[in-house]
């Protein structure tokens, strides 16, 4: 029996298409989800190895960006290869989601890398520099450069290409930025707080896993036929075509997307190193802020494909958008400026549907941000409306997009480096962002110079654009430091204030005479009697506590007063790690109270990273000490882990003794401390009410005579007086209990892990119960035995 085949007519093919770029969109929307998802894990795995100086953070995000770049191009040029881009788009999702499974396996033998190589030229920024960026780039460089072929090989399906690629582009793009926002709340909020990264690395994998089964399923079923022909679709009205740009002006937009691509992302380093002078400094603040940013992004997206649909691409329409960005971002400083009196009338309404903790948050980021991230997601399918117009089939649509994409891309990783290193540092924050605006308007004025000659548009548009843009900038650009802090901190003098790559520290004077360090706005250090106290035995404590120490490191200098209560001791070497050299210059002021502690002939700073540094050192402690970050701050995951917790316990040396101080906040974070401290040290005791924890890898053993024999040393005897420790009652009256009875108050649960960062996304501990340092100590006190003299 003969069985004939029939090729589908145009019809048929309408009807079945008409199905796919639906599909395409949610797919692209999962994409999107799990792609942020990783690059918030990437970062945050990679900052564990390499830190988080500046330095290390740009060399990370260059060679992610720069794997992004090299996707796009080559995507785009394997376009023209093949008939079947869904199925390759389809096997680039599985790809991802296999090298992520690995990326745990893949970190571990780059650490092992990185401390073999450091340890060959421990001291030098540009060796570091160069391999962390070679080593980033291993890592990174296939699953980045994956997630870069994404788009330009979508763009190249029949799904997409035709009169219609610059419209539907736009509802792509709309729609992976839209998954991106899901992706950065749901990792924020909940995955890697609730379920660890390891976990969060798995389910993201998951679903690319089963988005590329499903793209691979679409190009069996709508890419097999190969007897197709491209038709339009007859049910479907179109809109009107793009403009057909001149190879000059292509030129001309290529350029314009450079500039484009390295304002938008020097943008956001500004922006974010504003923004902390104003908001809270935990990572849930950070993922609003990222969110708002990605939100309005998908808007104009959405935006765009709407009036593409309706008049087309247009080169006038992305000129108007070029130069509304430059208007925009010099009115952002003083729409942040206004957010504290917006917050005031609206935000009982704005926080009972975001939750009141992260509310002035989310009307920062409304008011700031917003505008110029819609009109970039407007801007942006619109070019590339406009670059992909005229395109003969699918494989030239998807190297189209690919060298647009590459193009901004690329641009994007010099301008987040030359703002932080360069612009930042040199110019401020408020002059950088004119400057950013001013090149942005400059390219808008560019292409209003390249519309027709008979256009009525270009003299209005040029005139109109420049005098809105000077009259914005001499009006609406305050100094959003002096802003910040004339809200925050009223009523204080601002002494000494420094802008540099790694943060903004400035020195104020309260009407007390009381000098306050505030690091990217926030408290750092004080002069105050209560202050100065807590830091001043968190220093001297370790000088009670081992009986001849002889070199001591302090993770992070803050105010100083703690590296400089160990520094009383002049026999003691004290090395000091401050990740920020801004910081180094603002505790001179503090000279008073750290006992100038920076021009110490037996102190030693450092700035670099201070677990990156205790990765990589050989070097063993006798003491080892921190004037740390509250751990619910972003980032302080990583000095709040038993991870951490076991480097510093390899870096004693033998008798040596580790000293952590113990916020009392809640409950569940006090227990979880210590119980993880624990885990790490063999010998633990709890001194100063259990806000103390002293860890050590052989028992603690001290000596009544040889105490007292120590308080008649110079130097070290006054700093012991100082800290309320003047004598043996008084160092039996800091004792709080020993090991048995911490262990006891600790119980079983969970820990601190750099896997499972719970202090840093204290939202997923699920305890709110209130806990007071007062309440921590009389919590510890209860659980110990009766004592007999200072601790065995």
């Amino acid at each position: 029996m003969a069985m004939t085949v029939t090729a589908p007519g145009p019809t048929a093919i309408g009807r079945r298409d008409a199905s796919l770029f639906p599909t395409l969109c949610l797919l692209f929307f999962a994409s999107g989800a799990c792609g942020l998802i990783y690059q918030q894990l990437w970062l945050r795995q990679l900052s564990l190895v390499f830190g988080v100086t500046i330095y290390a953070v740009s060399t990370v995000l260059a060679a992610f960006f720069g794997g992004l770049a090299l996707g796009s191009v080559l995507a785009g040029r394997w376009t023209a290869r093949t008939s079947r881009p869904l199925h390759w788009y389809g096997v680039v999702e599985i790809l991802v989601g296999a090298l992520a499974l690995m990326t745990p396996a893949a970190l571990r033998a780059v650490e092992r890398v990185y401390v073999a190589i450091a340890g060959f030229a421990p001291d030098s920024v540009a060796a570091l520099t160069a391999t962390r960026f070679v080593l980033s780039f291993v890592v990174l460089l296939v699953p980045a450069t994956l997630l870069g072929a994404t788009l330009p090989l979508v763009a190249s399906s029949r799904a997409v290409r035709g009169s219609r690629v610059g419209e539907r582009i736009s509802v792509l793009y709309a729609s992976n930025t839209a998954g991106a926002i899901t992706g950065t709340l749901v990792a924020g909020f909940w995955m890697i707080g609730d379920l660890g990264v390891i976990s969060s690395f798995r389910v993201a994998a998951t679903v690319n896993v089963i988005v590329g089964v499903i793209a691979i399923g679409c190009s069996r079923w709508y890419e097999s036929d190969a007897e197709r022909v491209e038709v339009a679709e007859p049910n479907e009205r179109l809109g009107p075509p793009a403009d057909r740009l001149s190879e000059r002006n292509r030129r001309l937009l290529l350029g314009v997307f450079a500039v484009s691509g390295f304002v938008s992302i020097a943008l956001e380093v500004v922006w974010f190193r504003v923004l902390v002078l104003y908001v809270e400094s935990d990572t849930y603040a950070f993922t609003i802020m990222l969110a708002v940013v990605l939100t309005g992004i998908a808007v104009g997206g959405y935006v765009a494909a709407f009036v593409m649909h309706r008049w087309g691409a247009r080169l006038a329409h992305l000129a108007v958008i070029e130069l509304a960005v430059g208007i925009t971002i010099v009115t952002s400083l003083a729409m942040l400026a206004k957010s504290f009196t917006v917050n005031g009338r609206y935000g009982e309404v704005l926080g009972s549907v975001v939750g009141q903790d992260i509310r002035f948050v989310t009307v920062a980021g409304l008011l700031t941000v917003a505008p110029t991230a819609i009109l970039l997601g407007v801007g942006f399918p619109i070019g590339l409306g406009l670059w992909t117009a005229g395109a003969v089939d699918g494989a030239e649509t998807g190297r189209r997009v690919g060298t647009l994409y590459a193009v901004n891309v690329a641009a994007g990783i010099a301008g987040s480096i030359c703002a932080g290193f360069l612009l930042i540092p040199m110019l401020g924050s408020r002059t950088t962002l004119i400057l950013l605006a001013a090149a942005l308007s400059a390219s808008g004025l560019v292409l209003v110079w390249a519309l027709p000659r008979s256009s009525r548009l270009r003299p209005t548009l040029g005139i109109a654009g420049g005098l809105v843009f000077i009259l914005a900038t001499v009006v609406a650009v305050p100094d959003p430091y002096a802003a910040a802090l004339r809200y925050r901190y009223p009523g204080q003098r601002v002494l000494w204030q420094d802008q540099g790559p790694q943060a903004t520290v400035s020195i104020h004077e309260e009407v007390d005479g009381t000098r306050v360090m505030f690091l990217d706005g926030l408290h750092q250090a004080n002069t105050s009697a209560g202050m100065v106290g807590i830091h001043r035995l968190i220093g001297t404590l370790p000088l009670a506590v081992h009986p001849d120490p002889q070199r001591a490191l302090v993770v992070g200098l803050g105010g100083g007063v703690t590296a400089g209560a160990l520094s009383d001791d002049p026999e003691l070497q004290v090395d000091v790690i401050e990740l920020s050299p801004e910081v180094v210059e603002g505790a001179e002021w503090l000279a008073a109270v750290n006992g100038d502690v920076t021009n110490r002939p037996n102190v030693d700073i450092r700035v670099d990273d201070g677990r990156n540094y205790l990765l990589t050192t050989d070097r063993r402690y006798d003491v080892i000490t921190a004037d740390l970050i509250q751990p619910e701050h972003a980032g302080a995951g990583k000095l709040w882990s038993k991870e951490y917790w076991e480097l510093t316990r390899d870096a004693l040396a033998p008798g040596g003794v580790m000293v952590q101080w113990v916020p009392g906040t809640r409950a569940i974070d006090h227990t979880m401390i210590v119980r993880s401290f624990l885990e790490v040290f063999p010998y633990v005791t709890a001194w100063a009410g259990g806000s103390m924890l002293v860890g050590s890898n052989e028992p603690l053993s001290i000596s009544a005579s040889a105490y007292v024999e120590r308080l008649t040393e110079p130097g070290t005897g006054t700093a012991l007086a100082q800290a309320g420790m003047g004598d043996v009652d008084q160092l039996r009256a800091t004792y709080t209990v020993g090991h048995e009875e911490l262990v006891a108050y600790a119980g079983e649960g969970a820990l601190l892990t750099d896997d499972r960062p719970r202090l840093e996304f204290w939202k997923s501990t699920r305890s709110d119960r209130p806990l007071g340092e007062r309440s921590a100590r009389r919590t510890c006190r209860a659980t110990r035995l009766p004592r007999q003299g200072l601790p065995p």
